[in-house]
């Protein structure tokens, strides 16, 4: 362009475009600081699977909205997606076809809320195990760092043993102050060995058969003594 183009005479105007442009530059607006807005917007219903979709891909967005109502901004580099004016994702864009783009952020909350319930029902089901299960949560709280992760630990101990050893196991603890899942795994590994049966008895030999000759007995001291 500064060797060529804009010194050469241009053949309508018979001048250089460099020496028309000294002049034109003086009546020139400065560009406005904010970018024209060039996305293409349409509004879009997110999936059950918090998933909404342009041109075949599948872009995420928080699941906390799925299957609500979005409005879907696509510029030539990145789309972006609001709820209510509000921005709630963005996305590099994908001119790839049929591929699923997910950021993991975006299923953090539905993962912890899956967690939260799954031990909330963990900690019901530990409270039906016997009267004193809800106070012997509350005394794993204050002496262990994670409570939560002993009450697993006996939940699993119930399906090993059956609910009747875990809860009598549960109650004994408190007779010996025993908050622990390893305290409760000792109570039923030591109440749950075997001990040994005596077998039958084997006898080999003739002498071992208790087959014993004995003396007849003397009844005589039985009979009434003369006292005359």
């Amino acid at each position: 362009m500064n060797t060529i183009a804009n010194v050469r005479i241009h053949g309508e105007t018979h001048k250089q475009p460099v020496e028309l442009f000294a002049l034109e530059k003086q009546q020139l607006k400065p560009l406005p600081p904010i970018p024209a807005d060039t996305g293409i917007t349409n509004t879009v219903r997110a999936n059950n699977r918090f998933r909404v979709k342009l041109d075949t891909n599948r872009y995420s967005v928080p699941s906390l909205y799925a299957s609500q109502r979005l409005v879907l901004k696509s510029f030539a580099d990145r789309l972006c997606i609001y709820h209510d004016h509000k921005l709630i994702a963005t996305h590099i864009r994908s001119y790839d076809r049929h591929r699923d783009f997910e950021n993991p952020d975006h299923v953090k909350d539905l993962l912890d809320q899956r967690r939260q319930a799954r031990n909330a029902k963990l900690l019901l089901d530990f409270y039906t195990l016997c009267p004193r299960a809800e106070e012997y949560y509350r005394q794993l709280q204050e002496r262990r760092f994670n409570p939560r992760l002993h009450i697993a630990k006996i939940m699993a101990l119930r399906e090993v043993y059956g609910p009747d050893k875990v809860a009598r196991a549960v109650q004994d603890a408190f007779e010996f102050e025993a908050f622990s899942s390893d305290y409760i795994a000792n109570i039923l590994e030591q109440r749950d060995r075997l001990t040994v049966q005596p077998g039958p008895l084997h006898l080999t030999r003739r002498q071992d058969l208790l087959d014993v000759e004995l003396a007849p007995a003397d009844l005589s001291i039985y009979d009434p003594k003369d006292t005359t």
